[in-house]
Order: structure tokens, then sequence, then C-alpha cells
């Protein structure tokens, strides 16, 4: 079915696809709740916007002790919102050949920011979504990088690759819970936003021309949205994505079913 919700909740909406998708959502005539760290660019998102289409809440999502607190106040606040857009990450660059030059700290936050954040997230708004009787939703961001890494950003390439894992699990177990709950990953391929900026990755310079431009970028995955995909690889991400992944994907539902037959033989 196509991408019908009424009120999005957009995590990481202070730049590039974040921003860009939580526009998309607005010209469509969707409400958005636009979430990040910068304050200012948040105001300036509602006032490109107006206060009638678009609403912003600052947070930081790494601050996991305080999540469940956001959510409860914000799903009090909003408790007509139906889909929770996750798309905040950074990236870094990482040469584990050169172990003195390996911030731990930074690996840290990366992993933080891109994964269990995610899982922190997912699991507080959850129950609000499993109450509601219309569909809901969870749209990810992952990458074509959580598929085939890049030599540069490995910590990145693993973040992404585990949220992928996650995601397939979470889609099939929502399934099996109550409420209607679609789970929804979008594969960027790379695209030309502030991720790949010289003050995070100061080896890489004028970082945000590398990529697809995001206006395409935006186009293709609102394509995927409105067709009513749950998987919506975009770019280079699509090769990957349509040739070895989808055989990676049967063995895994395969497997599964396996399982499940063995356990209930057990459980008899």
């Amino acid at each position: 079915m196509p991408f019908n919700y009424n009120k999005v909740l957009v995590l990481g909406a202070t730049s590039g696809i974040g921003w860009a998708l939580a526009s998309k959502l607005v010209q469509n005539g969707t409400s958005v709740i636009v979430t990040g760290r910068r304050q200012e660019r948040l105001d300036e998102f509602v006032s490109q916007h107006g206060k009638e289409k678009a609403e912003a809440v600052q947070f930081d999502i790494t601050k996991l002790d305080a999540i469940p607190e956001f959510v409860k106040n914000l799903m009090e606040s909003h408790p007509d919102i139906d889909s929770i857009f996750l798309n905040s990450g950074i990236q870094r660059g990482f040469d584990f050949s050169k172990p003195e030059s390996i911030d731990l700290s930074s690996v840290s936050e990366e992993m933080n920011t891109n994964y269990i954040s995610y899982i922190h997230l997912v699991t507080a708004f959850t129950p609000y979504l499993q109450k509601q009787s219309n569909q809901t939703s969870f749209v990810f961001t992952t990458s074509g990088l959580a598929l085939v890494p890049m030599i540069r950003c490995p910590n990145y390439c693993a973040s992404k690759a585990a949220l992928h894992h996650f995601i397939l699990v979470l889609r099939e177990q929502l399934k099996n819970g109550p409420g209607n709950i679609q789970v929804i990953e979008i594969f960027p391929p790379a695209v030309q936003t502030e991720l790949h900026d010289e003050k995070h990755q100061p080896d890489i310079k004028n970082g945000g021309q590398i990529g697809m431009p995001l206006k395409d970028f935006t186009e293709a995955t609102w394509a995927g949205l409105e067709a009513g995909k749950d998987q919506i690889p975009v770019g280079m991400s699509e090769g990957s994505f349509n040739g070895w992944e989808q055989e990676r994907q049967k063995a895994f539902h395969g497997m599964n079913a396996h399982i499940a037959k063995m356990m209930a033989q057990h459980s008899e």
C-alpha cells in the first residue's frame, strides 16, 4: 500500500537525507515532527515549512538514558504519530593497520548513533505503535554499505550491517505481535550530504560532492515509499540488493522456517 501515514516523526532531520525526506513528506500533505541536535536547523525547517505542517523537538539520540522519557513525553503530546523515521547517522574513517590513530571513543560514538540508539528507540516506541488500531510504521535509513563494506569506514559499515540484520528480524517478529506495524528499510548509496564533510572526515576533500545528488535520491526513495515497498535500495545499492542479497534473505527465511518447525515439534 502507498505511504499514507498522517504524522511522521523524523529523527535526524537537521540536514541531508532526513531534511530532504521530511520536506518531501510535508509537500505531500503529511505532518512532521523533526528531531535532531541542532536547534537552529530545526527552527529553520519549521520556518521554511510552516508551524501548521511541522514541529521541532530538539533531542540527542545518543543520550540513551533519556530516550524512554523523551518517547513518553512525545507520544503523550502527539498520540497520533503513526510513523517513526529513524535516520540519524554519522560516518568516520578508521585505519586499524595504524592502531595508534584509532580514537575508540569515536568508534563507540559511531556505533551508539548508528545502531545502539536505534535499539533503544524501537524498544521505547513499539508499545505505543502496538496500541494503535490503524497501520503504523518504522522507517530506517541503513546503507548500501550494510550489504557490501568499504575499506575506509569499517565501523560505519559494521553498524549499518548490524542494523540491517536487526531490521530483518524485527519485521518478522512484529508480524506476530499486537498492532499492525510496517517495517521499511531504505538503502542509500553515497549521497551528496554532510555525512562526508571534511569537518568529520578530514581526509576527504569536498565530501559534500560525493555520490548521488540529494534531489535524485529523494525522488527515487519517495517512489519506493509510494509504491508500498518495505525494502528500498537506491542507486548503486540496487545491484547488491537485487543480486546476492536476495539469496541471503531467502536463506534467512528458510532457516527460520526450519527452526520454527523444529521448535513446534519439540513443544508437542
